[in-house]
């Protein structure tokens, strides 16, 4: 998650300062909305109609706790925590991986939709903000299916893959995470996850960038990561070894099931 911490720092210098680089300000007075919808009315639609009335009230709560957090654009939206919740029941998953927590929306809607003795390996690099979402965890009374890694997740992924017992072990995998690190987490992912599973990668579509011509203006680490995102959606519509679906939720979700 380090990049996502610069970005936020980023765009929350940036926001205070009334400057976007000539970028279209912020649609959505959703705190970490991430919607590519262009309707306010939309977006605000379906969140109030479908979204907050089912939400579980120790995601309400965390919710609200990372909205006050300065890097809250970094949170998983609460649609695509619904979204996540509603998969994981769908496939029966039980042994599950994510690779970037932050404060842990996305970590609990997965934790609240598994059994419960089913696990979940989070790793990020910052204990802190998952230490700030953990209260909500904890009420929620799903806290033990949860080993929290603190520090960069391929040195993880590199000793699960070594173990041979690991290999096509895990139903899903959530990574929201350093995009420059993502085609080097599916390749370890592609050994991990079972034939059948799923592996969902977050930030897909990167804010509608990757439809902007190269020289559109940009936020820095828009333009930074932009590439790393493209070259990851070119590599995984290759990819043989998954079939995929690249979904408008959030700010895109691609799942790849590994079909061999």
């Amino acid at each position: 998650m380090a990049e996502a911490a610069s970005a936020a720092a980023t765009a929350t210098a940036e926001q205070a300062n009334g400057s976007n680089g000539g970028e279209q300000k912020t649609r959505h007075s959703e705190v970490g909305h991430k919607s590519l919808l262009k309707s306010d009315d939309l977006y605000q639609y379906i969140l109030e109609t479908s979204v907050y009335p089912r939400e579980h009230e120790c995601m309400k709560e965390l919710r609200e706790v990372t909205a006050n957090h300065p890097w809250n654009l970094m949170t998983t939206s609460a649609d695509e925590g619904q979204f996540l919740n509603l998969l994981l029941k769908l496939i029966g998953a039980k042994k599950t991986m994510e690779i970037g927590v932050y404060t842990g929306y996305s970590l609990l809607a997965t934790a609240l939709a598994i059994p419960d003795d089913g696990t979940i390996l989070a790793m990020d690099i910052n204990r802190e903000n998952y230490e700030l979402g953990l209260p909500s965890i904890e009420k929620a009374g799903v806290a033990h299916k949860i080993d929290f890694r603190e520090g960069p997740a391929l040195p993880v992924l590199d000793q699960l893959v070594e173990e041979e017992g690991n290999h096509g072990s895990f139903d899903f995998v959530f990574v929201d995470a350093d995009k420059d690190n993502y085609l080097n987490y599916h390749e370890r992912l592609m050994k991990l996850v079972k034939v059948g599973g799923l592996v969902g990668y977050d930030n897909t579509l990167w804010n509608g960038s990757v439809v902007l011509p190269a020289d559109a203006p940009m936020r820095k680490y828009i333009r930074y990561y932009r590439d790393f995102v493209l070259e990851l959606n070119k590599a995984l519509a290759a990819d043989h070894r998954v079939e995929i679906c690249q979904l408008p939720v959030g700010d895109g979700i691609t799942l790849c099931r590994r079909v061999k």
